[in-house]
């Protein structure tokens, strides 16, 4: 298949969206798939010679603008006759966000007749929690609202990447085909022989990585540690990068014998970091997947994780010691405890992970994902057997008229009859 991806911003490992989506598009060549990327690409980017690269440039947001650089991600617009005669050959077409960029080139896709499918990695609470209303729950259903009408709407099939996002998906009225399929981790990500730093030596290591933002909820870490009897030997690391940075810093300050690392790896640093812990703890209230949970248990790391109802990474918990009540500290606190205290139980819980931790391999994922295109392929040939379109009401014709007039397709095909 000739497959096109969509994404905001390609080449720079900054966010999990980007990372999810540089390795999807390794594996597919790998598979012997042509991949062709529609984003913006930084200046400092890894070797994408291998790919065929439609690079956009970026929107600047005033006030926003800060905030979302902050978060690793840009938006990013293109040229819809670029568009267009970049798109031309393809055999379908895979949108990984919500926005703008996306948006034009899922009218460009539908005008010349290339089937468009698309994934929900964006979780809602990832903007809410952004700006401080994380917990008022009518501001994440606004959000809800506002992709479906945005992007999903428009797309038969979807891709999420755990069931409790296809559930929240189904919970806010998205009448989709959603196939849930984890991202996938690399097979790098297995238990290694590796002696610790000389930081790191007489400390029990805790790693959490993800985003220093509001909804993945670090602070609950520093003020587990504090209060824990056992703070002095505790040694926390923190991976990522992300607008609360600077009140993380004074938090270990405040509450830590031992001053937090604040790091962020490439993959192999990450592996060797991640082979020298005792314990990885995701706290976050609100998440997708956590492929950084993942990779921490195939390594044999016993994960914590909070028990949040909008937390996918919950349903990885293979023993009820390994979750605590979300955003409270102090069972957090309990949790790290039990385990500096029983080094056999970890041990052998480190065991089931590393077997469990298979079945997340990223060729068994694309595969799935192969199927889910094929089946959008399908899908698209049988609606233009029948002269149908799937949702086409007479806004979305008229502004597919607009697109093929600019893009110079006379008379498109753009079906009156809607099929759901």
């Amino acid at each position: 298949m000739v497959i096109t991806l969509v994404i905001d911003t390609f080449g720079a490992t900054n966010n999990g969206t980007t990372v999810t989506c540089m390795r999807t598009a390794s594996f597919l060549k790998k598979y012997g798939h042509e991949v062709r990327i529609i984003a913006y690409v930084p200046e400092e980017h890894d070797d994408l010679s291998d790919y065929r690269i439609l690079s956009v440039p970026r929107i600047h947001i005033p006030i926003f603008d800060k905030l979302i650089l902050d978060n690793g991600m840009v938006l990013a617009k293109g040229n819809l006759k670029e568009i267009a005669e970049f798109i031309q050959g393809s055999d379908v077409v895979h949108l990984l966000l919500p926005f703008h960029l996306e948006s034009q080139v899922r009218k460009v896709a539908k005008v010349m007749q290339i089937p468009v499918t698309s994934a929900f990695h964006c979780q809602p609470e990832n903007v809410s929690y952004n700006i401080h209303m994380g917990h008022v729950k009518p501001v994440s259903s606004l959000i809800y609202a506002l992709f479906r009408r945005w992007c999903y709407r428009y797309t038969r099939h979807v891709h999420t990447p755990s069931e409790m996002m296809a559930d929240q998906m189904r919970l806010h009225h998205y009448k989709n085909i959603i196939h849930p399929i984890s991202n996938g981790i690399s097979p790098i990500f297995r238990p290694l022989p590796v002696e610790k730093e000389e930081r790191f030596k007489d400390k029990f290591v805790i790693l959490m990585v993800g985003r220093f933002s509001g909804e993945k909820r670090q602070d609950l870490l520093f003020k587990a540690i504090g209060h824990s009897k056992y703070n002095d030997k505790i040694q926390l690391v923190l991976c990522g990068q992300g607008p609360l940075r600077k009140k993380y810093e004074k938090l270990s300050k405040k509450y830590l014998k031992n001053p937090c690392f604040f790091e962020f790896h490439r993959q192999k640093e990450l592996l060797k970091l991640i082979n020298q812990c005792d314990l990885y703890v995701h706290a976050s209230d609100a998440e997708s997947e956590a492929i950084s949970c993942i990779e921490a248990f195939a390594c044999g790391i016993v994960p914590v994780i909070s028990d949040s109802p909008i937390s996918a990474t919950n349903s990885f918990s293979l023993d009820d010691r390994c979750l605590f009540k979300a955003g409270k500290y102090r069972s957090l606190q309990e949790r790290i405890e039990y385990f500096y205290e029983h080094p056999e139980e970890k041990r052998k819980l480190s065991e089931k992970y590393v077997e469990y931790g298979k079945g997340f391999a990223l060729d068994k994922c694309v595969h799935l994902l192969e199927e889910m295109f094929e089946q959008a392929i399908l899908d698209d040939k049988e609606d233009r057997k029948l002269h149908r379109s799937y949702f086409t009401n007479a806004s979305e014709r008229r502004k597919l008229r607009k697109v093929a007039k600019e893009i110079g397709i006379e008379n498109p095909d753009i079906y009156k009859e809607s099929v759901r």
